[in-house]
């Protein structure tokens, strides 16, 4: 079977909701004709994934093929790279949230420690320097 004149994409997986469906974000770049700005367009396209493998992140290669269905006219044919990003239910994101709260509590409390006691120290010092000063503006003014 003769593949010539199939066009080729790479993009990445905005969405894999369904069954052996992903969307793909096609990223391109157009000159803006009078401002001559490079303006950033983005295209979406569903492509079929038989194997259900392609996750959200991942970038893939698509080519061309025949209508599969009303909107699918690309299929993927391999991953290209794999990224690692994370899908949590609700109940996993508060778990983390409460970790890095007290994780962010005990910063703060160490921070403040260490920090409380030189602020003392020095806040002493400019207390006395403080006194010292108007001290010596009276014997100014006497003079």
């Amino acid at each position: 079977m003769v593949r010539n004149n199939r066009k080729v994409r790479t993009g990445r997986v905005i969405s894999n909701k369904m069954d052996k469906t992903v969307v793909v974000a096609i990223e391109w770049r157009q000159q803006h004709p009078v401002y001559k700005k490079s303006v950033r367009k983005i295209s979406k396209l569903h492509a079929h994934d038989p194997e259900n493998r392609c996750q959200i992140g991942d970038i893939v290669n698509l080519m061309e093929t025949r209508p599969l269905s009303k909107t699918k006219r690309w299929r993927v044919t391999d991953i290209v790279n794999t990224d690692d990003i994370r899908v949590m239910s609700p109940e996993q994101v508060e778990v983390l949230e409460d970790d890095e709260t007290k994780q962010n509590e005990e910063a703060q409390v160490e921070a403040t420690n260490s920090a409380g006691e030189e602020p003392e120290e020095s806040g002493q010092a400019g207390a006395s320097s403080d006194e010292e000063e108007p001290a010596s503006t009276e014997e100014e003014e006497n003079n």
